[in-house]
């Protein structure tokens, strides 16, 4: 099982408008409404590639209601085997997707079976210190050489196919899409809402961002004792996003250690002083933007700034440079993973699909590289699949096997 955990959840709303003009009246063609937060964005993107994951964090109000209703629909998760679904409207839409006001639409792209190239659940994977090879081994009571085998798979519930079923080993589990478990935790406040507004003619994104309900210090208590009982279940753990108010800066410091404590691996993907505290308790793998990075680094060379914030305590660093990739900094070396062309849409979320691709080559195993080539081209199928936090399926599987990844001479 991956656990994500989204303090700050969200309810995301994207309106699609022929053309955004400021100061004007705009005609919506389109309303999504999705369950997200970048914790809960990635578990929808996992679920696709058919892992076991929960997610947990703060929800709250009628919006967390919302939220915890679209999240249970099972139209969200459905696996048919098909494509992208397209509406009236050319878009992609899901469970209250509504074109215009109230017109049903068929599910989001995305959520069909994804298919790619690369090594399969169980294969060897680089070792990068506690990238998580070395941590699974301890939990399994062994001095080395992978996981212990469990009969009928991993302990994260994923498999592989035999021969005939037309799935190409690289795109993660292949069996049908499983739905994210809700393990939220109830608060006082409301959840908080983000609006995209889609520019039809230009393809650009306008985002607004609510700032996120007050929590309480027993709110955060609650909290904590939920997370220490799902960790006992985990293969990996996923820290993302903002802090709700109420949080201490702290608070992904904190949960670093009780993830360590539990010996499950840990990614922290947040910015500002939450990232500056959480680099210090050494987490797992540090994901970035180019921005978080020279923020906490005072670099803006991509490569020194990696390694300056693996010295910082980060065992690994996997920085989103937008249309140049993603560039990994970790103790078995240095790659750069490129898409094959760059693309015009949609980018929100496509951080948060490099970041299931990062954790779902972590629990399967993968090699660094095979690792980066999941997270560019499921980064890159995003922006391509209008809605936030949604992947084009059909996209990821064309360009899975043709992102470059080169490794960097040693220093």
């Amino acid at each position: 099982m991956i656990l994500t955990v989204t303090l700050n959840t969200a309810l995301d709303i994207t309106y699609r408008t022929s053309a955004l003009v400021p100061h004007t009246t705009h005609h919506v063609g389109e309303v999504i409404e999705r369950p997200g937060g970048k914790g809960l964005n990635v578990a929808r993107v996992l679920a696709a590639l058919g892992h076991e994951t929960v997610v947990t964090g703060f929800a709250g109000g009628r919006t967390g209601d919302v939220l915890r209703e679209l999240l249970a629909n099972p139209a969200l998760f459905t696996d048919t085997g098909a494509g992208p679904a397209h509406g009236a409207h050319g878009g992609h839409g899901g469970p209250r997707s509504r074109p215009g006001r109230d017109t049903p639409r068929p599910r989001a792209a995305g959520q069909g079976h994804v298919a790619g190239h690369g090594v399969g659940p169980g294969a060897p994977g680089g070792r990068d210190g506690r990238d998580g090879r070395e941590i699974r081994d301890s939990r399994d009571g062994k001095d080395g050489g992978g996981p212990a085998h469990r009969p009928g798979g991993s302990r994260s519930g994923h498999h592989r196919r035999g021969a005939g079923t037309g799935h190409r080993p690289g795109a993660g589990p292949a069996h049908r899409v499983t739905r994210p478990v809700d393990a939220l935790v109830p608060i006082a406040g409301s959840t908080r809402r983000t609006i995209a507004v889609v520019d039809g003619t230009s393809g650009g994104t306008t985002q607004l961002n609510e700032p996120g309900p007050t929590v309480s210090a027993a709110e955060w208590n609650a909290f904590l004792s939920a997370y220490e009982r799902l960790l006992t279940g985990a293969d990996a753990v996923a820290l993302c996003g903002s802090l709700p108010p109420g949080i201490h800066v702290g608070a992904y410091a904190e949960l670093i250690r009780r993830a360590h404590g539990a010996h499950v691996p840990v990614l922290l993907d947040t910015s500002g002083e939450p990232l500056r505290r959480g680099v210090a308790a050494r987490p797992d793998l540090l994901k970035p933007n180019a921005e978080e990075l020279a923020g906490l680094t005072g670099s803006r060379e991509p490569l020194r700034a990696a390694q300056d914030a693996r010295r910082r305590g980060a065992h690994a660093v996997i920085a989103s440079l937008g249309p140049d990739g993603i560039l990994a900094a970790t103790a078995d070396g240095v790659w750069q993973a490129v898409p094959p062309a760059a693309v015009k849409g949609n980018p929100t979320g496509a951080g948060d699909s490099a970041v299931a691709g990062l954790l779902s080559g972590l629990v399967e195993r993968l090699p660094w590289p095979a690792r980066l080539s999941r997270a560019v081209a499921l980064a890159t199928a995003t922006v391509l699949a209008p809605a936030a936090g949604e992947f084009d399926a059909e996209a990821y599987a064309d360009l899975l096997p043709r992102v470059t990844v080169k490794e960097h001479p040693p220093a």
